[in-house]
């Protein structure tokens, strides 16, 4: 079957933000006007579960008014086919975001007009820049009061350390936003009605625009007169991509035509020269036609950007996939879901083409798959095709060996596309079934959750055999169980949260070990001398041998570095896994018959316990970076409570009527802590935080700690 749209008319791109900035409600005006729906559906409508949008569809993103996991639709423009992912903004899902943005070619970042950059927005943005992704920032909710779309450009410049450009300027904000100006054209945009099929008007920028709009607050004012010092930068910034229209500028002094300052915003949009930022209110259906015509325009086709990396099995680099339907085939498995039509892998086509009944290779397992079912999804709704091709996002259903991340290709042409990076958990709880007889039936369906899910990892407590559930935050696990529910029929009780503390040393120390057995017959033999030392936070453990003329032979050397790996993992203070240390083997004994390399992994693991209590171990804890939006009558009493918590004050930022409280404060203290702040501040108050990084916990809490951990084993 030929190909139904040409590669170049494609634009795979996400719509990211913080959490409220208005992703959902964009994505529901975009599907409105490219023909997908005949309605819109609003967020607060959802509540009662009676009626969703098209992308929050499960119940637990109807109950609470967020995006929980990532959901995929396409809709065409300008006989563009544009793929869509709505992603969430709150941070316990931020796997969401990363996965996205891994398979994506472009992306709009949507921004609140009245909070500008939030804490949620630095991350998906630092996200963004690990894969570079091209971006346009879009200025959302314009009409609220509040809403400044100056001082969000000034913080995308300052926090987010971008080059913004502005590509059109509001008309007016709060009731009185009325549209916008854009740059490129030098034409206003202007609406009367909010309605979603309200037909704006072509206005020419004259002297008296701000008058006939009848605006009279000073920012808006300041707006419609700094229209031309950002045309100008516009066109400065614009013209630097090509050289021939700056001098054909230089000499003539006419500025370009419309069609050459697009297509060079084109090329610097993805370079990541710079991002275009346009403005608007999706809720009151301004300005997303004109996001659409920017996508179409300045966000790249698959061709448009660099060729997929391919790597080795260690993760190195060793070459490029070009997208192309004459490649052979490859493709990324980003994400897994178990659904109602079974399990199902998204996967993006890098090169090649995918037909049904096709037996296809995932390199990163060695394993076969046979192409059974694939679809191309519309959030919820599955629908059948016979083939994929370079540039498409689609599914698989019941595929049995593929998890995310892996690659799937031509089994003649094998290649492993470049990795998905995950974020490590920070926070476990107990599970159990409500009751007994559910046992394996919850085991099932948790194995399930946590294949879907690589920011989740189960394990089962040696000391206590409790199953284990780790994950972002208490939303994440609460949501987990939930959707356990209602996938799967199966409920679950939860434990309180504990906080996944580490351990590590503070000065090093050499300790030799011997493992010596006689039992009758051969015995067991095995001496080690190793020296431990600590390294900087985050750079992990680190195992050297650096032992000569075969003191430890080389066949027993890996069971030395697989011994403290495994002991590593159960710290000597608390019990917690060790960090951020390394492990020289410099000397060692072995016997000809009673050494072998059990007895090696043995002794290891003993001079590991014996040694780390002589190296000064000390427990780490999750920090996490909080943010705290209050009205400024209560900031006294926020900062005193921030205080308390161990917690300490970075900063504080304007945000509309409110005050922002920046600050880095424990995970364990933490818990439950909405409640009380919605009690200090009359329920006006509201947080966000993301993990920050581990740092030592003070003597006090350590000694509580592990007091506790005792009491419990």
């Amino acid at each position: 079957m030929p190909r139904q749209t040409p590669l170049s008319d494609i634009r795979n791109i996400g719509i990211i933000a913080h959490v409220d900035a208005g992703k959902t409600t964009t994505t529901e005006r975009i599907l409105y006007y490219t023909g997908r729906k005949h309605t819109i559906i609003d967020v607060h409508e959802t509540k009662d579960l009676k009626t969703s949008t098209t992308t929050d569809y499960m119940e637990q993103e109807q109950k609470r008014g967020i995006t929980i996991q990532s959901a995929a639709v396409s809709a065409f423009w300008r006989e563009k086919k544009i793929n869509v992912i709505d992603t969430p903004g709150h941070v316990d899902f931020t796997i969401e975001v990363n996965r996205s943005l891994r398979v994506l070619d472009g992306a709009v970042v949507v921004f609140d007009g009245v909070a500008g950059v939030e804490p949620q927005s630095e991350t998906n943005w630092r996200l963004a820049d690990n894969y570079n992704v091209p971006r346009i920032c879009y200025v959302n909710k314009m009409d609220r009061s509040g809403a400044n779309f100056r001082r969000c450009v000034d913080m995308i410049r300052t926090r987010l350390n971008a080059r913004p450009v502005c590509i059109q300027v509001p008309l007016g904000s709060e009731d009185n936003f009325r549209g916008m100006v854009d740059l490129v054209e030098m034409k206003a945009y202007v609406w009367f009605s909010d309605d979603k099929d309200a037909k704006w008007e072509i206005w020419e920028i004259t002297d008296d625009l701000a008058q006939k709009l009848n605006l009279t607050v000073k920012e808006d004012l300041d707006n419609v007169a700094s229209i031309p010092a950002l045309r100008s930068e516009l066109v400065d910034t614009a013209l630097e991509q090509d050289d021939a229209a700056m001098e054909a500028y230089l000499e003539t002094g006419e500025e370009p035509s419309a069609d050459v300052l697009r297509a060079c915003l084109r090329k610097g949009t993805i370079k990541s020269a710079f991002t275009p930022v346009l403005c608007g209110s999706s809720y009151k259906n301004k300005g997303v036609q004109q996001v659409l015509d920017a996508v179409v325009d300045l966000l790249p086709a698959p061709t448009d950007v660099e060729a997929i990396k391919t790597v080795d099995e260690d993760g190195n680099p060793n070459g490029e996939r070009l997208s192309s339907d004459d490649a052979p085939f490859s493709a990324l498995a980003f994400k897994v879901l178990n659904d109602t039509y079974g399990s199902m892998t998204f996967v993006r086509v890098y090169s090649g083409v995918l037909t049904k009944g096709m037996s296809i290779l995932n390199s990163t397992r060695g394993k076969r798959e046979k192409i059974g079912r694939m679809v191309e999804m519309y959030a919820k709704d599955a629908n059948p095709i016979e083939e994929a091709r370079a540039g498409d996002i689609i599914a698989l259903v019941s595929l049995q060996e593929t998890e995310t991340g892996d690659t799937l290709c031509d089994a003649s042409a094998p290649v492993i596309l470049e990795r998905m990076r995950f974020p490590d958990p920070v926070i476990s709880v107990s599970v159990e079934p409500k009751t007994k007889g559910e046992q394996e039936k919850f085991s099932i369906a948790l194995g399930k959750m946590v294949r879907a899910d690589p920011s989740l990892r189960l394990e089962t407590d040696r000391e206590t055999g409790q199953t284990i559930l780790r994950g972002m935050g208490e939303l994440h696990l609460e949501v987990t169980l939930d959707r356990m529910r209602t996938e799967f029929g199966v409920e679950g009780n939860m434990g309180k949260p504990q906080v996944a503390y580490r351990e590590t040393i503070t000065k090093p120390v050499e300790y030799t070990y011997t493992h010596k057995k006689q039992t009758g017959g051969s015995g067991q033999f095995a001496e080690v001398k190793i020296i431990f030392a600590p390294r900087e936070r985050g750079e992990g453990f680190e195992f050297l041998d650096e032992t000569v003329g075969g003191t430890v032979p080389r066949e027993y050397v890996p069971s030395v570095k697989k011994g403290l790996e495994m002991q590593k993992e159960d710290g000597v203070l608390a019990g917690y896994p060790t960090v951020d240390f390394s492990a020289r083997l410099v000397d060692g004994k072995y016997h000809d018959v009673d050494s072998n390399a059990l007895t090696f992994e043995i002794a290891a693991k003993a001079c590991f316990r014996e040694a780390l209590p002589k190296a000064g171990p000390i427990l780490l804890e999750p920090v996490m970076k909080v943010e705290i939006v209050t009205p400024d009558d209560y900031l006294g009493d926020v900062i005193g409570d921030v205080n308390r918590r161990r917690g300490t004050v970075l900063g504080q930022l304007e945000r509309g009527s409110n005050i922002a409280v920046e600050a880095n404060v424990p995970l364990n203290e933490m818990f439950g802590y909405i409640g009380q702040l919605r009690g200090m501040t009359s329920g006006r108050a509201s947080y966000t935080m993301e993990f920050s990084h581990y740092e030592p916990v003070p003597r006090n809490v350590t000694d509580e700690i592990v007091a506790g951990r005792n009491k419990a084993a």
